[in-house]
């Protein structure tokens, strides 16, 4: 049976656009269970819910997971998970880029790698209180207005991340996962180590692992837009494209990070 519900999109004031491009309400009826399968990526995501809860689960580990809650944190995560839910949820998802979630949270990344975590188990309890005052806000423009004056107040009261991090992010962004993790080390004039240190503590993975992640964020969105207008998928070019070495390594990170082959995948949506 096919979920019933609505989705609004909403645009962050200019200031936050930099840190958070858009926000996604939520309002879906689900008769019978509904379960989906979540891919893997280099962004942290926040939900902030009231009404059905959700299960989510990390097939490698059930401690990796959360039970029966309707507003939470996933962290960075380096393999497919999925998430439950059944009856009426209603709430507003943000996917947010590794830093800027590092500031918003104001915990390391590291200690939410792989993990999904109810809101009220997280420092400050503010997200409990956000998710309650959103909750009782009459309709979307509200809410979105009341995301933007919170998000501001929280990114104005914390220190900024280390601009050589911050650097290091978007390079490898920039590069779509295909630039060398030791040139960047040498650009920074960091050692490898410490390069891999710093992005575990503050991104949640390991520099190879974010240009993997990256690299299949990539190839998925291109192969989903190349499906979207009726052609037919080269998968081939798109591994090259995407800087794969070839097809294989390419059906490889798509069975770790979505649980699924890419023609799999496509059909599924």
């Amino acid at each position: 049976m096919t979920p019933v519900g609505e989705m609004v999109l909403g645009l962050p004031e200019a200031t936050l656009r930099p840190f958070v491009d858009r926000y996604v309400g939520y309002r879906e009826r689900a008769d019978v269970p509904l379960v989906r399968r979540e891919s893997a990526g280099v962004f942290v995501v926040l939900i902030l819910g009231w009404g059905a809860p959700l299960d989510v689960t990390d097939p490698r580990s059930a401690e990796r997971g959360v039970t029966t809650v309707d507003s939470f944190v996933a962290g960075t995560f380096d393999g497919w998970c999925t998430t439950r839910t059944v009856g009426v949820g209603e709430g507003v998802e943000l996917l947010l880029a590794p830093l800027t979630a590092r500031r918003l949270l104001g915990l390391p990344l590291g200690e939410l790698t792989n993990r999904a975590v109810g809101v009220e188990q997280l420092p400050g309890h503010w997200l409990d209180r956000l998710r309650d005052r959103l909750a009782e806000a009459p309709g979307w423009p509200e809410r979105f207005a009341l995301l933007d004056r919170v998000l501001t107040a929280r990114l104005t009261a914390s220190p900024p991340v280390d601009p050589r991090l911050a650097w290091a992010w978007r390079w490898l962004v920039a590069s779509g996962g295909r630039g060398s993790v030791g040139e960047l080390a040498d650009e920074l004039g960091w050692s490898r180590r410490h390069l891999a240190f710093r992005f575990r503590q503050d991104v949640g993975l390991p520099p190879k692992m974010a240009a993997r992640l990256l690299r299949f964020q990539q190839a998925h969105t291109v192969s989903t837009e190349i499906a979207s207008s009726g052609r037919a998928v080269d998968w081939a070019a798109v591994a090259a494209a995407c800087g794969y070495y070839d097809q294989s390594h390419l059906i490889r990170d798509f069975h770790q990070f979505a649980g699924a082959t890419p023609a799999a995948l496509l059909a599924a949506r």
